[in-house]
């Protein structure tokens, strides 16, 4: 599905031509053309779809290759006291992706805007009081980046289907350890409820912190 795990799909590529052999790597690229039309990178969008085909040359294997290779990405925390899971961000390009977002004014409080329900982009453009040219472009590559994804639609008065948005994060926590910018974030509930790799992988990446 769109949205995080776009992100993280597109980390788990680029490890994964890090640390397959080339001839490994060519024909996963042959498989990934001949069964779905496209190449490795449009496919790590579509998590699903990734999967099957690691199946189809690791089987039983790929679901653990997976997990490790998930394991350079994120790490799942769970705080007992809080009781809140919190997905720690090991992946410099997804915290690149993050830090961005928020360090933009527009894009942080276009953020805000659809935290307490899904709206529509002029609506979110009227409240964050943007200018439509500008807001549209980083309306856009919110979505582009998956930090924005389609909740629900509504109907204009001449009939036209128009989207809703919603951000994937409830919260996110910025640390700095040792010179260190650790970025953490809570998945809203119905995001990581529908999100492939955390339907696959949540309870093998989860860490306890006390």
């Amino acid at each position: 599905m769109p949205g995080f795990d776009s992100l993280i799909g597109k980390s788990l590529v680029h490890i994964i031509r890090k640390n397959l052999g080339q001839s490994t790597l060519e024909k996963i690229e042959s498989r990934v053309y001949e069964k779905f039309g496209t190449n490795l990178t449009q496919v790590s969008n579509d998590f699903p779809k990734l999967d099957l085909i690691l199946r189809e040359f690791f089987g039983d294997g790929a679901k653990g290759m997976e997990r490790q290779l998930l394991q350079h990405i994120i790490s799942v925390q769970l705080d007992k006291i809080e009781k809140k899971e919190w997905i720690a961000i090991e992946d410099s390009y997804i915290n690149r992706i993050i830090l961005e977002a928020i360090g933009d004014d527009d894009k942080k409080n276009i953020l805000n805007a659809v935290l307490d329900k899904p709206r529509i982009i002029s609506e979110i453009l009227e409240i964050c009081k943007i200018p439509q040219t500008s807001g549209y472009r980083k309306v856009n590559n919110l979505i582009q980046n998956g930090l924005l994804i389609i909740n629900g639609h509504e109907l204009t008065d001449d009939g036209r289907t128009i989207n809703k948005y919603q951000p994937v994060f409830d919260n996110i926590q910025i640390h700095v350890e040792k010179n260190k910018v650790v970025v953490q974030v809570q998945l809203t509930k119905e995001y990581r409820d529908k999100s492939s790799i955390f339907t696959m992988h949540f309870q093998n990446l989860m860490t306890h912190v006390p």
